[in-house]
Formats: C-alpha cells, sequence, structure tokens
C-alpha cells in the first residue's frame, strides 16, 4: 500500500520540477517574439510520464497566439528538459492557456458592482 502513495508523490515532484524548469528554459532559451511574458500556472502529468498538460497564463500578447508558439516549441522544450530532468521518459508537452486569472478578475468585477448597487439601494 505503501508504494501508491509515493508513486503519487512522484508524480507531483516531477510535474513541480518540469513546471520550475519550463518557467526557465522559456524565459532564457526560447526567442519566439509571440512568446510575452508567460507565467506557467501548473503542470499535469499522465501517470505513465507520457504526456504533460502545461497551464500557463499571460501577462502580455495574445493568449491564443502564444499558445500556437508554446505548442510549436514544445519539441525544443521538451529536448531542454530531457538535459535538465534524470527520468527515463520525458513527457510530450502539450500547452494550455489557463483562464483562471481572466474568471477571478471577472467575479471580483462582478462582486464590487453588486457591493455598490446594494450600498446605494441602503
Amino acid at each position: 500500500m505503501r508504494k501508491k502513495s509515493s508513486t503519487a508523490n512522484r508524480g507531483f515532484r516531477v510535474a513541480d520540477q518540469i513546471q520550475r524548469d519550463l518557467t526557465e528554459l522559456i524565459a532564457r532559451e526560447l526567442k519566439d517574439p509571440r512568446v510575452g511574458m508567460v507565467t506557467i500556472q501548473s503542470v499535469e502529468v499522465t501517470p505513465d510520464y507520457a504526456h504533460a498538460r502545461v497551464f500557463f497564463s499571460v501577462l502580455v500578447g495574445q493568449p491564443e497566439e502564444t499558445q500556437d508558439a508554446l505548442n510549436q516549441a514544445a519539441g525544443f522544450l521538451r529536448n531542454g528538459l530531457f538535459k535538465r530532468l534524470m527520468i527515463h521518459t520525458v513527457p510530450t508537452l502539450h500547452f494550455v492557456f489557463d483562464r483562471t486569472t481572466e474568471r477571478a478578475a471577472d467575479m471580483n468585477a462582478l462582486i464590487a458592482k453588486a457591493v455598490s448597487s446594494r450600498s446605494k439601494d441602503d
């Protein structure tokens, strides 16, 4: 039973290390002008380490254009990860734009609007 928890923890550790290494690789080695200021939000790795979904947000630039550029550079980034990670299988990278921050800003705006309309009624 103990082996399952250590295997699950290993998946989280690998995903965390991929997140840190990708952040550095994108900032320092990726020269694509379509990739602006990118923040890697999280990484989900499949149990067999064959695929990794990389969730990112963009501070500057177009999300769709950035996603296309990152997916085109996935092979280059995977090669960089292969040199850094000490695992047998480096996952294929799939970049997905994370809309969580946009949704949070929308929710904050709705809450602020509701509070201001409520205070006007009082």
